[in-house]
């Protein structure tokens, strides 16, 4: 076998699998501590079309979990910075980026007929339920990330259709929305660890009491990259 950079991917897939993935559309909504990784993976994966959404520029506090986040990147915006990251990985790979934040009214400009997989790595409940909404009206593969702050233990995630999680308490609110809207059924990728109570002082946001939660380097990554597996597997038709 000819070496190319996705020799060793395709001993595990085989050339078949490489050709899906790099036939294969996947949008990804946020490009933070979990979503950056799953991008990052689905790029080294070999997926053809990588469509990244997110409105959001890189701060000083993305520093200790995201991927593209360091001091050159810091009031950057996170697409340009994800697209020009995952260019140096593959030249082939065809990026389309949307800085714009997700509501129920534009899922369906940035959404094409022929995409073959979204991964929801947003933290907004409302565009959570948008996307998990139209993606089962439309037929659309969908797995959502759920909450990984307050979080200190990666082994603790697993995937699963949200009406069969327990402990986390976003995919508890994701439970109750989705039944009132009649959505049947959505892949999740979350935790069943018990959210640390954040010991820090003075990281309440300045508009509200609402308090930031916390986060640390090895957790929302790893649930990238368990959404980015369940993508790459599902795409190539590797059972699991």
């Amino acid at each position: 076998m000819a070496q190319h950079s996705l020799s060793r991917t395709e001993l595990v897939i085989g050339k078949d699998g490489l050709d899906k993935l790099r036939n294969s559309k996947v949008v990804v909504f946020g490009v933070g501590g979990v979503g950056g990784f799953v991008i990052e993976a689905l790029t080294r994966a070999g997926v053809g079309t990588l469509i990244i959404v997110d409105n959001d520029t890189v701060s000083l506090t993305n520093l200790n979990r995201q991927i593209i986040a360091t001091y050159d990147t810091i009031d950057k915006y996170k697409v340009d910075i994800m697209e020009e990251r995952i260019h140096s990985i593959s030249k082939e790979c065809n990026v389309i980026t949307h800085k714009t934040f997700v509501l129920e009214d534009n899922i369906a400009d940035i959404i094409p007929n022929d995409c073959d997989y979204v991964v929801d790595a947003i933290d907004t409940v409302t565009a959570k339920i948008a996307l998990a909404v139209y993606c089962e009206k439309n037929n659309i593969p969908l797995i959502s990330s759920m909450g990984t702050g307050n979080k200190f233990d990666p082994t603790a995630f697993k995937i699963a259709d949200v009406y069969d999680t327990k402990v986390c308490p976003l995919a508890k609110v994701m439970r109750y929305e989705l039944k009132k809207r009649g959505v049947k059924k959505l892949k999740v990728v979350y935790s069943e660890e018990k959210p640390v109570k954040p010991t820090g002082e003075g990281l309440s946001e300045p508009t509200s009491k609402r308090q930031v939660p916390g986060s640390i380097s090895f957790v929302p990554p790893v649930a990238g990259m368990i959404a980015a597996s369940a993508v790459v597997r599902d795409i190539v038709g590797i059972k699991y």
